[in-house]
């Protein structure tokens, strides 16, 4: 069955106002290009990119947008931005996103990633029009017992680490608030729709951020190092960034329509027989560029990662008519791609690679 992103999207996005925290980021800036072939008129609040050869950085002189610096923790300012635009969508990513440097900023991580997520539900109270919410989180938000078990959407929420633990307490935010200012059985009143959605190992061309593998391995690539890889026997659901973003997409526009069936969480990530270790990762990467030399880097005393994690898709299966189109090792190759390519062409080659997902 054919995705609703693609049959309904391009018409569906075409001239509606779409809000994106975290605009400048990896996720982000991939949303800003979609979202932009879609017609959508945009507006991004994001800290000012990390990354110089990014891909927001390439993107922002080639599309149109409303640029936003300012972080999701200053109250007043990102309320005010919120009211001015009036939006009909918010896509929440604005995070901070990574596991090993929540260890050494542990209350920033929940300052950010919980009371930022509270911050922007807050000021979508203030919005006098109908607005459709998606509030990114991750799939390390439920208690991993680090069995050989898919989390559903129902199971219980956790966290071992800080930015785990962050991630959980956002979406018992988000519930919070659905419950409290935008209950679905309400909307006729409100107007309003949340949901959550827990993507999966995300990976993709533009992602350059600090001990995630893919950067670690292209920089060691550049640089002619072997590349050293961290619990190489540790599983994942690997995924495209292209994967969870047609989800947000395609439930963006159910949630609009039918805020009483469509609101709740929702996990994306790969089929149940695709959940790649780090280890097959590195080898297909590798591959693909050319190269073959890794070195295992696991340190006894580094700080504590899971070791095992899969994911249940089954509901965004059903709920959504969505499903993954890459496999893993077409997530790995298409990635790749991306980084083998000179900068000058990297946005051409970004909106091939979304064209071609699309009629996929």
């Amino acid at each position: 069955m054919e995705s609703v992103v693609n049959k309904n999207s391009v018409s569906y996005y075409k001239n509606k106002k779409v809000f994106i925290t975290g605009h400048t980021g990896f996720k982000g800036s991939w949303l800003m290009a979609w979202l932009n072939l879609l017609g959508a008129d945009l507006k991004g609040y994001s800290l000012a990119p990390e990354n110089e050869h990014g891909l927001f950085n390439a993107l922002a002189g080639q599309i149109k947008f409303q640029h936003i610096i300012g972080d999701i923790r200053d109250k007043d300012k990102l309320k005010k931005e919120i009211l001015d635009f009036q939006p009909d969508f918010i896509f929440h990513l604005a995070a901070q996103a990574l596991v090993r440097r929540s260890y050494e900023i542990p209350s920033e991580t929940f300052e950010v990633n919980a009371i930022g997520t509270a911050n922007v539900l807050e000021a979508v109270k203030g919005l006098e029009n109908k607005c459709t919410v998606i509030v990114i989180t991750t799939d390390k938000v439920y208690h991993n017992r680090e069995t050989d078990y898919h989390y559903k959407e129902t199971d219980e929420l956790g966290g071992y680490d800080p930015y785990s633990a962050s991630k959980a307490a956002t979406e018992i935010v988000v519930s919070s608030f659905r419950n409290s200012f935008f209950n679905p059985s309400q909307y006729s009143q409100h107007q309003k729709a949340i949901a959550s959605v827990r993507a999966g190992n995300v990976i993709g061309g533009g992602d350059w951020n600090k001990d995630r593998i893919i950067p670690d391995i292209i920089r060691s690539l550049n640089a002619d190092l072997p590349v050293a890889v961290r619990n190489p026997l540790a599983v994942r659901p690997w995924q495209h960034v292209l994967e969870p973003l047609s989800g947000y997409l395609a439930l963006g526009i159910l949630l609009n329509e039918d805020c009483e069936k469509y609101s709740g969480p929702y996990n994306f990530g790969p089929l149940p027989d695709d959940h790649l270790s780090v280890k097959e990762l590195v080898v297909i990467a590798l591959k693909c560029w050319g190269s073959d030399t890794w070195i295992d880097n696991t340190d006894a005393t580094q700080p504590h990662e899971a070791c095992l994690l899969k994911l249940d898709v089954a509901k965004a299966k059903t709920v959504l008519n969505w499903c993954p189109k890459l496999n893993s090792s077409q997530a790995i190759e298409w990635t790749i791609d991306w980084y083998k390519q000179p900068y000058d062409k990297i946005v051409e080659f970004t909106m091939q690679q979304i064209n071609s997902y699309q009629i996929k």
